[in-house]
């Protein structure tokens, strides 16, 4: 962004290192001085496109492209009213249309397309979605706190964690003086021989770090992975699949294909009998991702020979 300059005072940061540009709803980026100059009674227009605009709504630009901050602020304005989710919906064709929709809202508002009929949709699926809207956006929220509940309990325990690592160092390094202080007094005061003493302190302190290496055995557990404790209740999306007693909730059947005709031959008659000759040779990158000339050989055998023998059920209804 260092090429990049205000379109009003032509400052760019080559000049002002600690240039800042902002970017309001219109995508056209000002210096943060030519904001205050022109802002100053808190609203007014884009020296630009002309459309008013409000001091507070101007944020610091991030990207490059000042199109993408507009694009990103358009999409979280739409996405806290059209926040319906795949359960709202009776089937995934009409899910996959509301998200069709939404992307096409964002793209008019984008581009300035039909500024006025869009505006109109949207306040009137504001209007006929109301409730909807709320129990969402409440929904949203108690997932937010959840949420932010789950990672302050993990900070609070990795908190914990260091201290408690803290608090064995020091006393480590506590031992350890007692030990040194300890072997002074020691070859001060004893009458045995200091080699010996020196000796006799360094099993100890041999012995002492072979059980420092066993690991203290582990905490019982009080929680889930995810953060939630035994007991709690949880977001119904979090919880386990439910296993059933009388068996796995599913059992693999082959399909059965009705190919209303003759058989294909098998792969090792289809290389044996040359019907692979009309086929191209596979390459090794095709046979690395899982293609080869025999299967697709087949595969063109068997489109070629299904219906051949079919008879219309209705017919034979008929005829009989």
């Amino acid at each position: 962004m260092d090429d990049q300059a205000c379109p009003r005072c032509k400052t760019t940061k080559y000049r002002n290192p600690s240039l800042k540009l902002m970017v309001n709803v219109c995508g056209h980026t000002l210096c943060e001085s030519c904001v205050d100059l022109l802002f100053l009674k808190g609203s007014g227009a884009c020296p630009e496109c002309m459309v008013p605009l409000r001091r507070n709504n101007f944020r610091v630009q991030l990207f490059e492209d000042p199109m993408v901050e507009k694009e990103v602020d358009i999409r979280r304005r739409i996405l806290r009213d059209y926040n319906k989710r795949e359960e709202d919906f009776a089937t995934l064709e009409e899910y996959n249309d509301y998200l069709e929709e939404i992307e096409n809202i964002v793209f008019n508002l984008c581009n300035n397309i039909d500024i006025f009929e869009t505006n109109k949709r949207i306040e009137a699926y504001k209007r006929d979605n109301r409730e909807v809207i709320q129990r969402n956006k409440t929904r949203v929220g108690r997932d937010e706190y959840a949420l932010e509940e789950m990672l302050e309990m993990e900070r609070v325990q990795e908190e914990s964690r260091k201290k408690e690592l803290e608090e064995l160092e020091i006393e480590h390094k506590k031992k350890k003086a007692r030990d040194k202080q300890a072997l002074i007094e020691e070859l001060m005061h004893s009458g045995k021989d200091a080699a010996q003493i020196v000796n006799e302190f360094a099993e100890k302190a041999e012995k002492q770090r072979e059980e420092e290496k066993q690991l203290p055995p582990p905490k019982p557990a009080t929680g889930f992975s995810t953060g939630i404790k035994f007991g709690q209740t949880a977001d119904p999306s979090l919880l386990p699949v439910p296993k059933s007693e009388e068996g796995p909730l599913f059992v693999y059947e082959p399909l059965l294909v009705m190919t209303e005709g003759p058989a294909p031959p098998p792969l090792d008659e289809i290389e044996a009998k040359g019907y692979i000759q009309h086929i191209r040779a596979d390459t090794p990158q095709e046979n690395a991702g899982g293609f080869t000339s025999t299967i697709a050989c087949e595969r063109a055998l068997q489109e070629a020979l299904q219906g051949l023998y079919y008879t219309p059920t209705a017919g034979l209804s008929l005829l009989t």
